[in-house]
């Protein structure tokens, strides 16, 4: 992509009114543009790093036997009567709507009473299962508060995943397979050091349930960390009980902050048993089907991501979803820079790197530093008059404050090689 083609625009400051560190570095770098409280419009580079984030997670789901779906937002009330959600007083973030003739819906916040009715039509027996459909789609939640940038929103886009199983074992078979899926799509996403499991209420159905916790001081969530372990508690459910029933002890725990990333947890036969979602076992008796519940909030990890990875100039994205890989500066208009840029340009994005040219004749070497790393590309690399005398081009990785001359005739092979 060429920055002169490119629908984004730069600012120096962040809105007043945004107070949280990823949405203002976001804003500012031309990624989102906010709407309302909680609510944001994807730009093009902020849609290519959702796509990212998306994609490494569909990679994981298809991994363990995921199949993607897409489910409508609207949802029928009167499947949410038979398990008691439509009431506001059970769920309160509900946003309703009615059509023309007065017909109530609801605008999806999960969509386990959409699945199941519709699984009835595909499992008849143990030999369907187990099946775990999963989807990567808008929910709406009305939030009381949505002062958190992308990490709490009133819109958002949000990968849910429910399994089916026949049987506790072969449930429970599933469930630990998606917990180790979770752990590395956080490894993928670039901050697998700072993601740690974390048991909390584990509602009618289990003793616990699992959260993925990020840790952040920007954090709405208060656990208990034990770092050797790489594991910890929600301050919901810490008592000396779970202490000790997860094996942790107690003055070894620290607290902290963190964001919720991900979660998991079972559903037992709450969502299949209202709508007579049975299938016949391997003795031929018909039993009601045990579920799972598996959610990644794609924003919010977008949202995450950039709360953590920054520093004063800007974002620091990790290569995986970097929207380019490279910031192409090319400084003059001098006939022999704008020709060895153009061959860099091309040969780069022949061989498969993301690049992004800032081509601009108006701009300034330090407007345009100071975009790259506003925008936060793993590597800057800038061609000008100066470097052409060496035959080479600069290059600087976002990371670091050092920079190095590569011979032009190697540009391809030095990228490949420090990604």
């Amino acid at each position: 992509m060429r920055r002169s083609q490119l629908f984004v625009k730069t600012r120096r400051d962040a809105p007043a009114d945004e107070t949280a560190r990823n949405a203002q570095l976001l804003i500012r770098a031309g990624y989102v543009h906010k709407e309302m409280a909680g609510v944001y419009t994807f730009l093009p580079l902020g849609l290519r790093i959702l796509t990212n984030i998306a994609n490494i997670v569909r990679e994981e789901m298809d991994a363990i036997g995921g199949q993607e779906i897409l489910m409508p937002a609207l949802q029928v009330k009167e499947r949410y009567e038979k398990t008691g959600r439509w009431d506001d007083k059970v769920v309160d973030d509900w946003f309703k709507t009615k059509l023309v003739n007065g017909t109530e819906l609801g605008l999806g916040f999960s969509h386990e009473e959409n699945l199941s009715p519709l699984l009835k039509n595909f499992i008849n027996s143990y030999k369907d299962l187990p099946i775990a459909p999963y989807q990567i789609q808008t929910k709406f939640r009305n939030e009381l508060r949505s002062k958190s940038g992308l990490m709490r929103g009133r819109e958002f886009l949000m990968k849910d995943m429910y399994s089916y199983a026949i049987s506790e074992d072969q449930h429970k078979a599933f469930y630990e397979k998606a917990k180790l899926a979770y752990q590395k799509i956080f490894e993928r996403l670039g901050i697998g050091d700072k993601t740690f499991i974390t048991s909390a209420s584990g509602g009618s159905f289990s003793k616990y349930s699992h959260e993925f916790q990020t840790l952040s001081e920007a954090g709405e969530d208060t656990i208990y960390l034990d770092r050797k372990k790489k594991v910890a508690i929600n301050k919901e459910v810490l008592n000396d009980e779970v202490i000790k029933d997860l094996g942790l002890v107690r003055n070894e725990l620290e607290e902290v902050k963190a964001i919720e990333v991900g979660n998991i947890f079972n559903l037992g036969t709450k969502f299949s048993e209202p709508f007579g979602l049975k299938a016949v076992d391997e003795h031929g008796k018909s039993v009601n089907l045990i579920m799972g519940c598996y959610g990644i909030g794609i924003s919010r990890a977008m949202g995450t991501i950039a709360e953590l990875l920054n520093d004063g100039k800007g974002l620091i994205w990790p290569e995986s979803i970097a929207p380019f890989t490279v910031y192409l500066a090319r400084l003059g208009d001098a006939q022999n820079a704008l020709e060895t840029a153009e061959k860099a340009y091309n040969e780069l994005t022949g061989a498969g790197v993301k690049v992004l040219y800032d081509d601009r004749r108006d701009a300034s070497a330090g407007e345009m530093f100071a975009d790259a790393d506003l925008m936060g590309s793993p590597i800057r690399l800038v061609i000008s008059q100066k470097t052409l005398q060496e035959g080479s081009a600069e290059l600087k990785k976002r990371t670091s404050d050092d920079t190095q001359l590569v011979r032009l005739d190697k540009l391809v092979e030095t990228i490949a090689n420090s990604q």
